[in-house]
C-alpha cells in the first residue's frame, strides 16, 4: 500500500507566494489542508452522469465491482452506491480518507494512489472510476493499472466538473481568476483524457461524453467551493483571502440576492479494456 505523500507546508517549508504559480506537487497535496471545507462545499454529480457511464460501458451499475480512486471525501463514491454499485474507494490522503471514512463508514477504503494499484491481476473490476482525480496520476502509469484490475471488457471512467465556458458569468470568473493567480488555470481545465489514453499506444479506444448541469447554492458555499480548489488550498487562507472576497463583491452584481446559479460542463471519458488480448 501507498504511503501517504508529506504535508506541502512543513515548519521549514512556507506556502508559495500567490504571485508564484504552486508547483503540480504541491497542489496534489493541498487538499488535506481543507478536507472538510471540500465534503461540505464541492458540487456532486447529475444523474445523467451515470447514465451516461452505463451506456458507454455497456453495463448497469447496479451489482457492478467498482474501484473509486482519488475518492477524496467520498462525493462520488456515496452516489455510485445509491446506484446499487459495490464500491471501495482509494485515497491517499488522511484527512480527506477520514471525511470519506465518517460519511460512509460500512465502505472499505484503502489508502494508496492511482499510479500504484494495491490489487492482484485478477481483482477483476467492472470499473475503475475517478471523479476530479486522474490529472493528479502519471497516465503512463495509472491507465495501465487501471486494465490490469479490470476484469476484460471492464471500463476506465474519468469526469470532471469544469466552470461552464458557454455561460458568461462562469467565463468571466474564471479569466479573473486566472489574471490575479498566476499558473491557475493549469489545475482548472480538465486534461484532454481521450488525447492522452490514445497517445499511449496501448491500442484503446477511448470515448468523449459531455454533460452540462447547473446547482443554486448560498455566494458563501460557492466561496468555499472555490477555496477548496488545490491552487487556493496551497496558497493558504492568507493570500486566498483577499481573492475570495472580490469575488464575492463581483457575484453580488450577477446575484444580488446572494444565490449563485453554478454551471458546470461535465467531462467523462470511458474506457474499455478489451475483451481479448490485442
Amino acid at each position: 500500500m501507498t504511503a501517504m505523500p508529506p504535508h506541502p507546508h512543513s515548519p521549514q517549508t512556507p506556502p508559495p507566494h500567490p504571485s508564484q504559480p504552486p508547483a503540480h506537487a504541491t497542489l496534489a497535496r493541498s487538499f488535506d489542508a481543507v478536507a472538510a471545507q471540500y465534503a461540505a462545499a464541492r458540487p456532486g454529480y447529475p444523474p445523467a452522469l451515470f447514465d451516461a457511464i452505463e451506456e458507454l460501458a455497456g453495463r448497469p451499475l447496479a451489482g457492478a465491482r467498482v474501484l473509486d480512486v482519488g475518492a477524496g471525501t467520498g462525493i462520488a463514491t456515496a452516489l455510485l452506491a445509491a446506484r446499487g454499485a459495490h464500491v471501495t474507494a482509494v485515497e491517499p490522503g488522511a484527512a480527506m480518507a477520514a471525511q470519506a471514512h465518517a460519511a460512509l463508514p460500512g465502505t472499505p477504503l484503502v489508502r494508496a494512489l492511482g499510479d500504484a494499484l494495491p490489487f492482484s491481476d485478477d481483482a477483476g473490476f467492472d470499473l475503475v472510476g475517478y471523479a476530479q482525480a486522474w490529472h493528479w496520476t502519471d497516465p503512463a502509469r495509472s491507465v495501465p493499472e487501471a486494465m490490469r484490475v479490470l476484469r476484460p471488457g471492464g471500463a476506465l471512467a474519468l469526469w470532471w466538473n469544469i466552470p461552464d465556458p458557454d455561460v458568461a458569468w462562469a467565463a468571466e470568473q474564471e479569466a479573473r481568476l486566472a489574471r490575479r493567480l498566476p499558473g491557475y488555470h493549469a489545475h482548472g481545465v480538465a486534461p484532454e483524457a481521450p488525447d492522452l489514453i490514445r497517445a499511449l499506444g496501448l491500442g484503446l479506444h477511448p470515448a468523449l461524453r459531455v454533460l452540462h448541469w447547473t446547482r443554486k447554492v448560498p455566494l458563501d458555499t460557492h466561496l468555499a467551493m472555490l477555496g477548496s480548489r488545490s491552487y487556493f488550498a496551497s496558497i493558504g487562507p492568507a493570500a486566498a483571502a483577499p481573492v475570495l472576497e472580490d469575488e464575492r463583491t463581483a457575484l453580488l452584481d450577477v446575484f444580488p440576492d446572494g444565490v449563485v446559479e453554478e454551471a458546470y460542463a461535465l467531462d467523462l471519458t470511458v474506457t474499455l479494456r478489451p475483451a481479448t488480448p490485442s
